[in-house]
């Protein structure tokens, strides 16, 4: 039997479905990952103690395909999802356990992407802003296999600390919900309300201090997902913005990959090997808590969601390019806001070197200074946002 043409309703029944599931289950991932061994372990990369149990990415799996199940007609694009997604947790179970190497890893995440791209999750064309319609030709399948491939990365990056990888699925999910839903995209609406809610059904045991964690087959699934989702939902259509929608929503955890990968490659060291440089690794060295450094991010990430969102529903153009004044006023001011805040967290994150820079101030004063008198400035200056070594060192 053929449903109907899905609308928000079904979205908003499967983001509770896939939460009540999701939140069900976790409980028995984290007793079946200890059972099998499957215990994180400290990690240069991690700020978790370790002992916590991995394999939570079984309960989001479960609660994405029994949303989908429910909620969705089984189309060969959804299938293709589903398989892919079923491949990704497997291998990321097996990493979860065994370690595999990052070879394997990768020639998973491949084969994992290609099966969607397959089953027609593939971008052939965009419509670039200022240039216009690009046809992708035999080029559009191995580019959408590589955009996917790196969201996977980009979302596994950002697992190290509670909660935040489940935070950058939910909140990414939801925009793209939102953004899929205005574009006629009404399943890919569904599915990517599904992927929040199971997202969101898992934070409630992942939030700091976290009971369970998503792992790798948690983390490279919600890439994939997300992957998926944007293709469906907005790159495959005909939307001038299409193609900028998603790197706006995924800006955060983009620039976090961008900044790491190079500062990797400029001391010459494997793109794959972890190391303490990630956005919450910074603002751990400041002395935030895993708390407050996962809420500092889903501001950011919800800023720039909003941002995106934003540009499909300001109607700050017509049809024909032609700008309206006092929407095009709207959608700067909503511009300016997130960039203040991204600039507010440039400097709690020192890629300004602001601590360097508080540093020097205190010294230069008293050059015995302790390191301990400088991290308690820094704090000081983040929580009344004077940032005085700003202003004296400019």
């Amino acid at each position: 039997m053929v449903r109907m043409r899905p609308d928000v309703f079904d979205a908003l029944a499967g983001l509770l479905v896939a939460a009540g599931v999701a939140a069900a289950l976790t409980p028995a991932t984290a007793v079946f990952a200890r059972r099998v061994g499957a215990v994180d372990a400290p990690r240069e990369r991690g700020l978790g103690p370790g002992g916590t149990p991995l394999l939570g990415g079984l309960a989001i799996y479960a609660g994405v395909l029994v949303g989908v199940l429910l909620m969705l007609d089984i189309t060969e694009e959804l299938r293709g999802v589903l398989l892919g997604a079923t491949l990704i947790t497997v291998v990321g179970a097996l990493d979860d356990r065994f370690d595999l190497p990052a070879v394997v890893k990768l020639t998973g995440q491949v084969a994992a992407a290609a099966i969607p791209v397959s089953m027609g999750v593939v971008v052939d064309n965009v419509t670039v802003p200022f240039i216009g319609p690009v046809d992708f030709e035999w080029t559009g399948a191995p580019l959408t296999i590589l955009g996917m491939v790196a969201v996977m990365n980009i979302v596994n990056f950002s697992d190290g600390v509670d909660g935040l990888a489940a935070g950058v699925g939910m909140i990414s999910a939801a925009a793209f919900a939102v953004i899929a839903f205005d574009l006629g995209r009404n399943d890919a609406g569904v599915l990517s309300a599904i992927v929040a809610g199971a997202a969101l059904g898992f934070l409630v045991f992942n939030f700091p201090p976290a009971s369970s964690y998503m792992g790798d087959c948690g983390a490279n699934l919600l890439g994939l997902l997300l992957g998926c989702i944007a293709v469906l939902g907005a790159v495959k259509t005909n939307a001038v913005l299409a193609l900028i929608l998603p790197l706006v929503v995924l800006a955060v955890p983009f620039l976090d990959t961008t900044f790491v990968v190079l500062k990797r490659l400029k001391y010459r060291r494997p793109v794959y090997e972890a190391d303490r440089e990630h956005f919450h690794h910074r603002l751990d060295r400041i002395g935030f808590s895993p708390r407050r450094t996962a809420l500092y991010l889903y501001a950011w990430m919800a800023s720039m969601a909003g941002l995106a969102v934003a540009l499909r529903f300001v109607p700050y153009s017509d049809n024909g390019g032609a700008l309206d004044l006092r929407w095009t006023i709207v959608m700067g001011g909503l511009i300016l806001l997130a960039l203040i805040w991204s600039v507010y967290l440039v400097y709690v994150l020192e890629i300004v070197k602001f601590r360097r820079l508080r540093a020097w101030q205190l010294r230069r004063s008293d050059p015995q200074t302790a390191e301990h008198v400088i991290d308690a400035a820094v704090r000081h200056d983040l929580e009344t946002g004077e940032f005085e070594a700003v202003r004296r060192g400019s």
